[in-house]
């Protein structure tokens, strides 16, 4: 699934979903727990990235290896929600079905 078939979560919009304040989602982002690009000039979080109303917990460690393999948060993104072909599905999706040392061991060989 390309990220423009995806939903996006604008930070009020993720604030108000969440229960909690503009500001803390913005140190969620700041923190890495969630990764957010500009889209037409909005910060926005795929809604992917949410389950139970909550960071998807394995996100964080992903977001770090893509870091520290020099990605900018725009490649990051585009990683985490194009297909991946040794993964045989998009990053984000791998992380969803419970596939996080395949999805980081890929990452990491990125760099």
């Amino acid at each position: 699934m390309s990220d423009t078939a995806r939903t996006w979560l604008t930070v009020p919009a993720l604030a108000e979903r969440l229960g909690i304040t503009p500001s803390k989602v913005r140190k969620l982002i700041e923190d890495g727990a969630l990764l957010a690009v500009r889209r037409e000039g909005v910060l926005s979080v795929p809604e992917v990235f949410i389950v139970d109303n909550l960071p998807l917990g394995e996100l964080r460690g992903t977001i770090i290896v893509l870091g520290d393999s020099g990605f900018t948060n725009d490649e990051m993104m585009q990683w985490m929600l194009e297909r991946e072909d040794s993964l045989d599905a998009a990053p984000i999706d791998a992380l969803l079905a419970g596939r996080k040392a395949e999805v980081r061991r890929v990452a990491q060989a990125l760099g």
